[in-house]
């Protein structure tokens, strides 16, 4: 039997070895995971069969729950790319703002966009549409491609079904139609501090990228043009779905006929396989798309799925394995005896893992596996505000471990410099806005 101070002494080598193995040695993250998973059960003393059995429970445990919901959200983000319907919800919104307020429309955009597709697919899909707005307006890039990118990072980083929430939600056990309903009032107020209001205090110079990116862009010109109605419906249906569940639960009776319907229509999967086959006959067929076209469509976007469920299922399976060496029970006792709350401790255990990996998925997915003995040991914690106090952490700080910061400075053509002095404190007045909007969410709870 291991002491607390040696369990925490070897998680604490299992995550700068998975740090090492990521930046330095440029391992996978889902191989270096494994790894330092193996490591860290045999130093906590786990017998292998019980280490990989551990390992590979938490890691079906999560697949089991997300696998289908990504792959699902990815082909809708798939769908609403190809057939425009994403550039008829921007134009609305953009419409209903004016040009006054381009930064809170493409903060908007971002977050609405944001909501059925990962946070790469939402960049590339409204780039254009960035690039033509900043050209007829004669805006610098930054002014209204900031606060884009804040509402994008938000949407991925605390409204499921995206994958770290969506992780979180499972490993916390927590209920996933309470935390979609508290996390888009807090999505929306971290987007806003980090995007329009940000934006405000950058001087000018910075505001202009090295380049014009304009003509390394895809115009959106050549895309279908789908109904407005139609891809907002797209967007907000599972959405609507989900929380329809979870107000079934509060109002209608345990007899109610009506009760399994909705619980059935709001299940993730559910509500995400109707919004597809709404997407097929609403948008696809709308614009003229074959059955061949949407067949091939639909393939084509699942093929990046495959490594993030990978690196997803691995940060659940670390989490696990921390969770059977004893670690989480660890970190739990001394979080008793010192009378930490779980609130800002999920805060700082997933933002140290995040400016540590890079990753908000393994911060998000490793941090509740250690959370969850916390919350345990003090009923009555709210498991829904914990898991977006987590992914306030997990957005925290992105610097150069971490692939959405190239991904940012790439296709916006910025320096190094000009991405830590922008990506960089976007991520962070992200990840800060959304924990005090959750603290003060707790208020009321």
């Amino acid at each position: 039997m291991h002491s607390n101070s040696a369990l925490l002494l070897y998680a604490a080598i299992a995550v700068a070895g998975l740090i090492i193995l990521t930046v330095r040695f440029k391992l996978s993250a889902f191989v270096a995971l494994t790894i330092a998973s193996i490591f860290l059960g045999l130093c906590a003393g786990l017998e292998p069969p019980r280490l990989m059995k551990a390992f590979a429970d938490g890691l079906g445990a999560v697949l089991g729950s997300i696998a289908l919901v990504i792959a699902l959200g990815t082909m809708i983000g798939r769908v609403l790319a190809e057939t425009g319907g994403a550039d008829a919800v921007s134009e609305k919104l953009l419409s209903l703002f004016g040009e006054r307020h381009l930064g809170v429309a493409f903060c908007i955009i971002g977050l609405v966009v944001g909501l059925p597709v990962f946070f790469p697919v939402g960049l590339v899909l409204l780039l254009p549409i960035l690039f033509t707005v900043t050209r007829e307006k004669n805006l610098p890039l930054l002014t209204i491609g900031v606060p884009m990118a804040a509402g994008l990072s938000s949407a991925h980083g605390y409204i499921p079904p995206h994958p770290g929430p969506l992780a979180a939600i499972e490993l916390l056990h927590a209920d996933l139609g309470k935390t979609l309903l508290y996390s888009l009032p807090v999505g929306l107020v971290a987007g806003l501090a980090a995007g329009p209001l940000l934006v405000r205090f950058f001087r000018d110079a910075l505001l202009h990228p090295q380049k014009s990116p304009g003509s390394t862009i895809s115009s959106a010109a050549n895309r279908p043009q789908a109904s407005f109605l139609a891809a907002l419906a797209t967007i907000l249906l599972p959405i609507a779905l989900i929380a329809s569940a979870t107000l079934a639960d509060f109002f209608l009776p345990a007899e109610s006929a009506l009760k399994p319907v909705f619980q059935l229509a709001g299940h993730p999967i559910s509500a995400l396989l109707i919004g597809l086959l709404f997407a097929y006959l609403t948008l696809a067929r709308g614009v003229g798309f074959s059955r061949q076209q949407i067949l091939k469509m639909s393939e084509d976007s699942l093929a990046p799925v495959a490594v993030i469920l990978l690196v997803v299922g691995a940060g659940a399976g670390f989490s696990r394995v921390l969770i059977e060496s004893g670690a989480g029970k660890a970190v739990a006792e001394i979080a008793v005896r010192w009378n930490l709350h779980p609130m800002p401790m999920a805060f700082v255990l997933a933002a140290l893992i995040r400016i540590a990996t890079g990753s908000a998925t393994v911060a998000i997915t490793t941090a509740a596996g250690l959370l969850k003995p916390i919350a345990d040991a003090r009923p009555g914690t709210n498991l829904e505000l914990l898991v977006l106090a987590t992914a306030s952490g997990s957005v925290i700080l992105s610097h150069v471990n971490d692939g959405g910061f190239w991904l940012v400075k790439e296709y916006l053509n910025l320096s190094v410099p000009q991405t830590l002095r922008t990506w960089t404190i976007l991520e962070t007045v992200l990840g800060v806005a959304g924990f005090i909007s959750v603290l003060l969410l707790q208020l009321f709870m």
